[in-house]
């Protein structure tokens, strides 16, 4: 980690820990070199810098291009080596950079979602993450967030002091899925995305965190 990042990892780790009460469970599951997607499900803006303070290796996250463009906040996620991402172009410079930053030995973290739930609810995959995992020939982590929704979800305007978890899950290869791609029709490459976006969804819906936080009161 460089100096602003781990500076961010220790202030994100003792807001976490204090006012939301942080629980992580699995975290040997992400490796500490080499690359690496984290997939997690996503329920809320506390989600990337949650997961990041969970696990002591940099991550690298996503954020809209737009916001590089503020000064303050533009130094800053550079700083932190977030990967700029246009949807008017259709992310293929996102997607360039995404496989770069992986090819360099780096953390991905990506939500196969798209967007944050609306209702709290688990929602569909989209099929992108299935081509930066078919692109990539790295382990896919898959990562499932607990409590953020209500803490900070789509309908509040400031956080809550809600307690949070996260839980890594065994490490993903699709190797069969990666061997496939190199020789299948476009059409089933298409296919294979969504699959393969649709599997790792079904792995985090699996992920229960230990049952002492099994379920969380709106206190």
């Amino acid at each position: 980690m460089n100096l602003s990042y781990d500076t961010g990892w220790l202030v994100f780790g003792v807001l976490f820990r204090t006012l939301f009460r942080l629980r992580v469970y699995g975290s040997k599951w992400v490796p500490l070199t080499g690359p690496v997607v984290l997939a997690a499900n996503h329920a809320s803006y506390m989600d990337p810098p949650l997961i990041g303070a969970s696990t002591r290796r940099q991550i690298h996250f996503l954020a809209r291009a737009s916001l590089f463009r503020h000064p303050v906040l533009g130094t800053l996620l550079r700083s932190w080596d977030v990967v700029p991402v246009d949807r008017d172009s259709g992310g293929i410079a996102g997607l360039r950079t995404i496989l770069e930053r992986l090819a360099a030995g780096g953390a991905i973290l990506l939500f196969p979602e798209g967007t944050r739930t609306r209702d709290g609810q688990l929602q569909p995959a989209r099929s992108g993450i299935g081509l930066t995992v078919i692109k990539s020939e790295c382990p896919v982590v898959p990562v499932r967030v607990f409590g953020t929704y209500e803490a900070y979800g789509r309908h509040y305007r400031v956080p809550r002091p809600r307690r949070v978890a996260v839980k890594f899950g065994t490490p993903l290869d699709f190797a069969a899925e990666r061997a496939e791609a190199r020789t299948c029709s476009k059409p089933r490459l298409k296919e294979l995305y969504q699959e393969i976006a649709d599997q790792l969804m079904a792995v985090i819906a699996r992920l229960e965190p230990c049952e002492d936080v099994a379920r969380f009161p709106a206190e």
